[in-house]
């Protein structure tokens, strides 16, 4: 992916700012930018900066437990500026800018004081030799080779020659940054799926209708059935469309990770996993008599085909309890290794 070009501006340099990255503060900040350009700021304040690196990343680290890498201070901050500012994780960007940009929680400015020191002027290294904070003070100041922006101690101006190209291309920018971010953050999260879609909080979620509609025919079927979780006994109308592992990590609503629960249980589940030693086994005779019925019943309902993502065909042999249980085993192992906890006891 090829940034925008624009005739006397070094868009190559801006390029290389996400060349050998070890931490994400840079696709972060650079985001953060361009919201306040969007905005009309010119003279950014860079307080309010790293509050908003906080808060585009708030939500993929809380919710969906991406790993940014042991070392990585950002990911740090967000832990404990969430406990000292008593932030939820759904907490929407405004509020989170909002209360970190006014805080006076002593041990937040200094989380937030940090990015600081390693943030602003390392940006500028395609520029120009940023190593050294006090000189790239200077050299910014004096947009040495059309360098992004001049720096100052409390604040950024952005280069006036940057400002137009920066608002036009606003939405091709992040894209860029985002695509580069998800390269990054997939080599630190080998095993966990569909990171791009982890990066960005969701407005809505996609109601699970058609799901429903599946699971309607199986309970209609079997004359009901039991939760898995609470033994209650479920009919249509009267059950949830639950994810066995969490949305927050499989991110799909595939049919082999559904099925019916008691409504009052889904609510409280929220992401925990399953313990599969307790669950897995329920789990997969509900999936198996799915299976059943609908190749009987409805032969040509589309969702059987979701089996089919992790099986090579719908045959007994393929389906069975251990090849089943295969495919779920890994994905918990590696939901709990990012920070998923599990379910207690119900």
């Amino acid at each position: 992916m090829n940034l925008p070009y624009q005739e006397n501006l070094p868009v190559n340099l801006l390029a290389a700012c996400f060349n050998n990255t070890s931490a994400t503060y840079k696709f972060y900040w650079f985001l953060s930018i361009l919201e306040r350009v969007e905005l009309g700021e010119t003279s950014i304040d860079k307080n309010h900066l790293f509050a908003e690196m906080i808060s585009h990343s708030w939500y993929t680290v809380n919710y969906f437990h991406v790993s940014f890498g042991k070392q990585d201070k950002l990911q740090q901050a967000i832990e404990k500026i969430k406990n000292e500012e008593d932030l939820t994780i759904d907490a929407d960007s405004g509020s989170i800018i909002k209360r970190l940009s006014n805080t006076k929680n002593r041990s937040t400015i200094k989380e937030l004081r940090y990015f600081n020191s390693e943030v602003p002027h390392r940006f500028l290294s395609p520029w120009f030799k940023a190593d050294n904070a006090n000189l790239s003070l200077q050299y910014s100041q004096a947009y040495t080779n059309n360098c992004l922006y001049a720096l100052f101690k409390n604040h950024i101006e952005i280069n006036p020659v940057w400002v137009d190209y920066l608002k036009t291309n606003a939405r091709m920018l992040k894209d860029f940054c985002y695509w580069n971010l998800a390269i990054y953050l997939q080599t630190k999260n080998p095993s966990v799926p569909d990171i791009p879609n982890k990066l960005i909080k969701s407005p809505i979620r996609k109601n699970l209708n058609e799901q429903r509609k599946f699971w309607n025919i199986v309970i209609s079927e079997m004359d009901g059935v039991d939760c898995i979780y609470t033994n209650k006994r479920l009919v249509v109308g009267q059950y949830a469309v639950e994810h066995f592992i969490p949305y927050a990590f499989v991110s799909h609503d595939l049919i082999w990770n559904l099925i019916p629960a008691d409504p009052s249980f889904n609510s409280s589940k929220s992401d925990k996993l399953p313990v599969l030693d307790k669950y897995f086994e329920p789990f997969y005779l509900l999936q198996q008599n799915a299976v059943e019925i609908i190749q009987l019943k409805a032969p040509k309902n589309k969702f059987l085909q979701d089996y089919l993502t992790i099986f090579p065909s719908l045959e007994k042999e393929h389906l069975n309890y251990q090849k089943f249980r295969e495919q779920f085993q890994p994905m918990v192992t590696i939901a709990s290794n990012n920070g998923f906890e599990f379910l207690k006891s119900y």
